[in-house]
């Protein structure tokens, strides 16, 4: 029996409360430009209380009365973060979020060794599986790879037990570890992953990262995350015993671990 495990800028902002409810909503855009930014992270550091903002840059988010004292984040890869206290937003408040500068290391030429591995986990056996069971934006999964020294990735691969939805569209994101088991996105610019249901009827996602030149040293988490609204429906994924899941459930949200590992592998030039 298959056993499916479920883990768990300017913008302008309107404030009302509902029910002892805060309801947050508005727009992002560019500091500079003034054009929308599409899916952004907004959310409480922590609490797994966030959101996405769509792809005209619009979002809400309900938050209790109890966490008016605290902060929301937003974060986009290529823009500075910006963290406003809830309490302090008012009707039709304008902040902006500035693009990001990226300072180029110096590069310094040795002679090396690499030769090609695959990292991660690339079952396809459908006893067990894990994925995306429920529609909520910020959400993403993803797995760890193991890896001791410098790596250039070529690819990423998702093998896919069961899709009920008509189109995917799912962001990818790969984080270097940090201190404290904390993760930091390395990634310069947004890499989306799209397909139908169709183009995921071979049982997996192939995605080609050759010309973004992403380099890590050390281990380095992978994952997808839920950005769009998809409307009902579930992505599943064959997992593994031989390592756990990294997840979290929304925008900014605390990351967790769940107890099988989603099928998701990287090929990659690795230094020897």
């Amino acid at each position: 029996m298959r056993k499916k495990v479920a883990l768990g800028m300017v913008f302008i902002l309107t404030f009302s409360v509902l029910q002892g409810q805060n309801r947050i909503s508005g727009s992002v855009l560019n500091a500079e430009s003034n054009l929308l930014i599409e899916y952004v992270n907004i959310g409480i550091v922590g609490r797994n209380i966030g959101t996405v903002s769509d792809k005209n840059g619009q979002f809400n988010l309900l938050v209790e009365s109890q966490y008016l004292n605290d902060s929301l984040l937003f974060s986009c890869i290529g823009y500075e973060s910006f963290s406003v206290k809830i309490s302090d937003i008012t009707e039709n408040a304008i902040i902006r979020l500035k693009e990001k500068s990226f300072l180029l290391n110096e590069v310094v030429v040795k002679p090396s060794k690499f030769k090609e591995k695959r990292l991660g986990i690339n079952t396809k056996s459908g006893f067990m599986s894990t994925g995306f069971q429920d529609n909520n934006l910020g959400y993403e999964c993803g797995l760890l790879m193991k890896n001791k020294k410098r790596a250039v990735i070529k690819s990423v691969n998702v093998n896919i037990s069961s899709c009920t939805y008509d189109t995917l569209f799912y962001r990818l994101n790969i984080y270097e570890v940090k201190e404290n088991d904390s993760f930091k996105n390395i990634l310069t610019e947004p890499i989306y992953v799209t397909a139908s249901k169709e183009d995921v009827l071979n049982g997996s996602l192939q995605i080609d990262l050759t010309e973004q030149n992403i380099v890590v040293n050390g281990n380095f988490l992978v994952t997808l995350e839920h950005v769009r609204d998809l409307g009902r429906g579930g992505l599943w994924f064959p997992a593994s015993l031989k390592q756990k899941t990294y997840y979290r459930k929304t925008s900014q949200g605390k990351w967790e671990t769940g107890p099988i590992g989603i099928s998701l592998s990287v090929i990659a030039n690795v230094e020897q």
